[in-house]
């Protein structure tokens, strides 16, 4: 199974071959997946919260984030058990896909008794927007509110780059052993995977080293044809943002721009990045 995974991934890391392999520590959910014998991940628990959320309109279901911790390397001849819990499911939320509720559930995986890792995953059950569930007492008025941009998924691995946002300073991940530089945040380094880091401020200073316009399919809080970049700071690493200060069909590869912070509504400020920004 570990070599299946690694072909699939196109992984050739030593440490997952040979006598003393381990398992690649992203395979932590495949060992709790049900197989051809019917054994599966769902408890008896989580399909009755399905029926009741299926019940009361919330019908519709996508995945929203996942987070994994890992304790300890499993190897080949591990035992593996897990224990499946409903964490918590969230008050009513309205999103752009309609309103629902969002259920996370945790998973304890062991490795002959041991806990080895953790794993959440959250999903949104909802009612797509416009038909409303049979629990939905909003007046009209709210309903036709405005809609307000996606909010970011904001867990432990990434809380310290949207603190340095809100203090309007972009900050890039350096790794304690090889100081290699990272965004997005990681808790972990790619190249020597040490989990020692601090930080470094990016001086703001960039280029379009890619980008694409968006067209379809339209989304609340956005308009029509926008322009999406890949920019490459001067440190040499790579973000996702908006470009701002040219009309979409104007951004072009290598296009200098400049990091400043834009305030989208009461709670929400971002990074994005002005065009013709040398300075």
């Amino acid at each position: 199974m570990i070599r299946h995974w690694c072909e699939a991934m196109g992984d050739a890391h030593p440490a997952y071959e040979g006598p003393g392999a381990v398992a690649p520590p992203t395979m932590l959910q495949a060992w709790t997946m049900g197989g051809l014998s019917g054994h599966g991940d769902r408890s008896e628990a989580y399909d009755e919260l399905f029926a009741l959320l299926d019940g009361a309109g919330y019908t519709s279901v996508v995945a929203t984030d996942c987070e994994q911790e890992y304790l300890r390397p499993l190897r080949p001849g591990d035992a593996i058990t897990f224990d499946a819990v409903i964490e918590s499911v969230s008050p009513r939320k309205t999103t752009k896909l309609g309103t629902g509720h969002f259920v996370t559930t945790r998973m304890d995986v062991r490795a002959d008794g041991e806990l080895a890792g953790t794993h959440r995953f959250r999903i949104l059950k909802y009612a797509p927007a416009g038909r409303p569930s049979k629990t939905d007492r909003r007046p009209p008025e709210a309903a036709a509110a405005a809609p307000r941009r996606p909010r970011p998924v904001v867990n432990r691995d990434n809380a310290g780059f949207w603190e340095g946002v809100a203090a309007h300073r972009l900050l890039i991940q350096r790794c304690g052993d090889c100081a290699s530089l990272r965004l997005p945040w990681l808790p972990g380094c790619a190249e020597c995977g040490s989990p020692e880091w601090d930080t470094v401020e990016a001086s703001g200073a960039g280029t379009v080293y890619s980008y694409v316009v968006m067209h379809h399919p339209p989304f609340p809080a956005f308009d029509p044809p926008y322009a999406v970049g890949l920019i490459e700071l001067a440190e040499g690493v790579r973000m996702i943002s908006n470009v701002v200060g040219v009309p979409y069909d104007k951004v072009r590869i290598g296009m200098p721009v400049r990091l400043e912070f834009l305030r989208v509504d009461e709670e929400l400020e971002l990074p994005v990045f002005r065009a013709g920004g040398e300075g």
